[in-house]
């Protein structure tokens, strides 16, 4: 994929800015570990300045240390603020811990059931009122987009957003007595690594990136 608009639409933006705020709370923390615990390569490059590189959304990304800046590696282009905040909150929660390897619902997630209902409302909801019965419409979306297939539903595909990220957006096609549903599932170890309203963007966004494929 190519570079996000994390607003597109009426989105919602719960975390607000504070990549600042964070930004100054990460740097007393010791870079290394810090990259061990998120899946990056961490490198020096002397006079006490480090980088730490990590896929976001299928890019690489480059983030100098102790600043705390992060710029697209192919492009030297500088992340927005929105950007940034989301991976200072990654780095920031991260424990290093295993990806479960087990899909859950976004009402799983702790924190999570509160928001389910609108958090389906503008993802699995939009991707039906969009997709309805169409299977084929959803998985030429999904390929445009570059997922990859998962042998989930009658039709999913998974996106790894970072390296301890990973999303699946399924369809299961109705019949006469229900009708078809598409829903967002996250790793079962998902609160280890970012905040509830993350997920609500992050599942949003890929939601509206579906669509955009579609059109």
């Amino acid at each position: 994929m190519g570079k996000k608009d994390w607003l597109l639409g009426d989105s919602p933006n719960p975390l607000g800015d504070r990549v600042g705020e964070i930004r100054e709370k990460l740097q007393a923390k010791d870079p290394e570990v810090l990259a061990t615990r998120t899946g990056a390569i961490y490198s020096s490059t002397g006079e006490a300045i480090s980088e730490i590189q990590l896929p976001f959304w299928s890019r690489e990304v480059v983030i100098s240390f102790p600043d705390f800046i992060g710029k697209y590696a192919d492009t030297g282009e500088e992340l927005n603020s929105f950007d940034m905040t989301m991976l200072a909150y990654y780095f920031d929660i991260s424990t290093g811990s295993p990806i479960a390897g087990e899909w859950i619902s976004f009402n799983q997630i702790p924190g999570g059931m509160f928001y389910a209902q609108a958090f389906q409302g503008y993802s699995g909801n939009e991707l039906l009122n969009v997709f309805g019965d169409d299977l084929e419409a959803f998985i030429r979306a999904n390929e445009k987009i570059g997922g990859r297939r998962e042998a989930f539903g009658n039709a999913a595909f998974s996106y790894q957003i970072l390296p301890f990220v990973p999303i699946m957006v399924v369809c299961w096609l109705g019949d006469e007595d229900f009708s078809s549903s598409y829903r967002m599932l996250f790793d079962a170890n998902a609160h280890h690594y970012l905040v509830t309203d993350a997920y609500a963007i992050l599942g949003s966004n890929l939601a509206k990136q579906l669509i955009r494929a579609k059109e």
